[in-house]
């Protein structure tokens, strides 16, 4: 499988990003070729495009690429690890290759990098000699999909191609999304023609990155993992090393670093630190290092930007990012930071608070803020830990004792700046952070912690397989952005809530009729698809777990459902109840429900803050504001 970013500019387009699904046969040199791609347009005017090749069982060998970029904004600091270090160990075989850290353990389970950068070791191999390359495996994946449409069964299965490389301590990284939804993950060393059986340790969608490991003892002789190096400066040189499309052997790409900024994570829909370089990225390399002149890892390339004003645009992420994902592992023995779930602890966190400029003097002084700096609190989020501590008019001054400017930046390296969500990602969900806030004129300084960011729409699925609920024929399930990408029916109602709602509540989903399978119990109601439903006999539906306790608990006579849009759907309970088996039978259905909602119902609302009304009006994410001056911390 190769996936191909295509992107073209399209001026003065202000519309919210839309998701739309469209395939074409396509015939290549003697092969068939079904081109699926996500598209959508950026507020800024970037029009980008994630295609998909995918060959047909004609031939089993497929190419992949990764996933690529549809958003840009601020800068990052060189600090290297910033504190996100790995375990050291000494066993130079088989260590975690962040050799060139200076690395101490803080209390039990807490590991911390002492140094500002990462600073290679004389053994570091040089170009020149190009040792480095052994390290550098191709990956093959056979994967199979959900099918969100119909959540209790998977998609078509298919096969993929990328790259990845040893780190040490017998474990390799990769890009999530080249072993994501992987039945098989399979892995070849540089002049080897064996390949070996590879397990999936961690994914981190958020980071768009995945720790594997090897078991067969024979893979791991005379193999030396990459060493990692420094955040590179601007300009410097780098090699882009892996497997793309176009061959079957190693490949080296060079150009230099571009740019260092805060960067959108297509795959994972988050915003962390990126490194924009002009060396070529092309389907095949993703998950592959990146190296600079000393033959030290900078990063791991994961996606590129294609369109007709643009070229040699690719993306690598940083060691700090690398570092972090990996020590979040190290403590928690597995990472879950990639979850859509509420009550995750780990991955990169968020303040969960809506920002806004403060350029104009005017607002400074009706605000009586008494410098330029400091950004105003226009909205926090009630799921976020900073909910009660910040307050709507505050104006967000310092974090951890550094100064904020008005546009949210901070100062980043000698003379540049970064936006803050940078300090943020550095932190670790549940680190308590201090903010120097004016409020009503006064400076105050308050405490809060950091977590990572609840989905009222989530862009992943926890586990991979979608819940669901069948009720005499009627399927429920969670709404969720994977899919709204496979359905061509959901209203502009639904899109706008998916877009501009944040969850009132840890646990709130939006719950919808997706179809109906056709029964005489049902009659009158087959025409019904993509429909919220917001009330079960006159109970307010929290979530799908919500929903089937319900059902489960009814002692009534009548189910009834109440709908967005004022719709009613009536079951006569027992006739219900009796031809569900026969639905199942007729439908080829295993269950009626996910396993995931045989298990009992908890209701966490006693721990969380509770909203009567619904919050909406603002994009959930900072890639869908039409104007500049608002951003998500």
């Amino acid at each position: 499988m190769a996936l191909v970013a295509h992107a073209s500019c399209s001026s003065g387009s202000t519309l919210s990003p839309e998701f739309h699904r469209y395939a074409s046969c396509l015939s290549f040199c003697g092969l068939s070729y079904l081109q699926l791609s996500a598209r959508f347009i950026s507020p800024k005017g970037c029009d980008f495009e994630i295609g998909v090749e995918r060959r047909t069982r004609r031939r089993s060998g497929v190419e992949v690429n990764g996933v690529f970029e549809k958003h840009f904004s601020e800068r990052l600091k060189e600090e290297g690890c910033h504190g996100n270090g790995v375990k050291r160990n000494t066993r130079w075989s088989s260590s975690i290759a962040i050799q060139a850290l200076d690395v101490k353990k803080k209390g039990k389970g807490e590991i911390l990098c002492d140094s500002n950068e990462l600073q290679a070791k004389p053994k570091t191999k040089t170009l020149k000699n190009g040792a480095y390359l052994d390290a550098v495996l191709k990956v093959y994946c056979t994967h199979i999909e959900p099918d969100y449409s119909l959540p209790w069964q998977k998609q078509k299965q298919s096969a993929s191609t990328g790259s990845a490389f040893v780190i040490g301590d017998k474990k390799l990284l990769t890009n999530a999304h080249c072993v994501e939804h992987g039945t098989q993950v399979k892995v070849k060393k540089k002049g080897d023609d064996r390949k070996y059986i590879a397990t999936v340790l961690a994914i981190g969608v958020d980071c768009d990155l995945a720790l594997l490991s090897v078991d067969n003892e024979e893979f791991w002789d005379d193999v030396v993992p990459v060493v990692f190096g420094k955040l590179p400066q601007l300009q410097a040189s780098v090699t882009v090393v892996g497997y793309p499309t176009g061959g079957d052997t190693i490949s080296v790409t060079k150009g230099v670093v571009s740019r260092i900024e805060v960067t959108s994570y297509a795959h994972g829909s988050t915003e962390l630190l990126g490194i924009q370089i002009d060396a070529a990225i092309n389907p095949g390399n993703s998950g592959g290092p990146a190296f600079n002149s000393r033959g030290q890892c900078i990063g791991v390339a994961f996606q590129a930007l294609r369109s007709g004003d643009t070229e040699n645009i690719g993306y690598v992420i940083p060691t700090s990012v690398v570092s972090h994902f990996l020590t979040d592992y190290e403590r928690n023995g597995s990472y879950t930071g990639t979850r859509d779930c509420s009550y995750s602890n780990y991955g990169f966190p968020c303040l969960g608070v809506l920002l806004q400029w403060l350029e104009n003097p005017a607002m400074r002084s009706y605000l009586k803020a008494s410098s330029t700096e400091g950004v105003l609190v226009r909205r926090v989020e009630p799921t976020s830990s900073a909910y009660g501590t910040l307050k709507e008019g505050d104006i967000l001054v310092t974090f951890n004792g550094t100064r904020i400017g008005w546009e949210g930046t901070v100062q980043f390296r000698l003379s540049e700046r970064i936006a803050l969500g940078y300090l943020i990602s550095r932190k670790f969900s549940g680190d308590v952070v201090e903010l120097g806030v004016i409020r009503n004129g006064d400076w105050i300084t308050v405490q809060t912690t950091v977590s990572p960011r609840v989905h009222l729409v989530p862009y992943h699925i926890e586990n991979g397989q979608p819940s669901y609920l069948i009720v005499s024929g009627l399927v429920f399930t969670p709404l969720s952005e994977p899919l709204i990408d496979e359905e061509d029916d959901i209203g502009l109602k639904l899109l706008a809530k998916a877009r501009y709602s944040s969850p009132r509540f840890k646990g709130e989903q939006i719950v919808i009729l997706s179809q109906v399978l056709a029964n005489e119990t049902n009659i009158g109601y087959e025409h019904m698809s993509s429909q919220q439903v917001l009330k079960f006999n006159g109970t307010e539906i929290k979530n799908i777990h919500h929903l089937a306790h319900l059902v489960d608990t009814c002692k009534d006579k009548y189910l009834v459902f109440e709908f967005e849009g004022d719709f009613l759907a009536v079951l006569e309970k027992e006739s219900a109840m009796s031809a569900s088996s026969s639905i199942l039978k007729d439908f080829g259905i295993p269950s009626e429900r996910s396993a995931d909602l045989f298990e009992p119902y908890v209701d966490h609302l006693c721990e969380n803050h509770v909203l009567e009304k619904e919050i909406g009006d603002s994009p959930v994410s900072n890639a869908e504001f039409g104007l500049d001056g608002l951003f998500w911390a």
